[in-house]
């Protein structure tokens, strides 16, 4: 049987950690799943100052751009808290499966995920900048 790979390490700034703690707590009655795994990554966090956070790791504001590996399918995003999400604009809750998953993730780093339809993908992060980098069209 072989066994599953570990989760890539995640890193989140101090500075965040009791809003995403009250949010996850928030919603452990709407969306229980989705609560607890946002919980289960919180506890597994390596947690940082925010002055020492990586700029190349997944947190709030910053754009996003992931490749699905099974069709080589780019995505952008920027995560944001649920108040500010807009999927007709790319930013995405940290409060859906996909804001869980990518939050704390350093570019380069490789997971499955699974979708709503209950498909894996196996996603990698390509980059990571702040929201306001790389110059939008209008």
């Amino acid at each position: 049987m072989a066994r599953k790979p570990a989760p890539p390490r995640i890193t989140i700034a101090a500075d965040l950690l009791d809003h995403l703690e009250a949010l996850a707590s928030g919603a452990m009655t709407r969306q229980p799943d989705l609560a607890d795994r946002l919980l289960t990554e919180l506890a597994r966090a390596r947690i940082v100052q925010p002055a020492q956070m990586p700029a190349d790791v997944v947190s709030i504001g910053n754009r996003v751009t992931y490749r699905d590996e099974s069709n080589g399918r780019e995505q952008v995003v920027t995560l944001v808290f649920p108040e500010d999400a807009n999927i007709d604009a790319g930013r995405v809750s940290v409060m859906t499966p996909i804001g869980v998953a990518l939050l704390g993730l350093q570019a380069g780093a490789r997971f499955s995920w699974e979708t709503r339809g209950g498909e894996m993908r196996d996603l990698t992060v390509v980059s990571v900048a702040p929201a306001d980098a790389g110059g939008d069209a209008a």
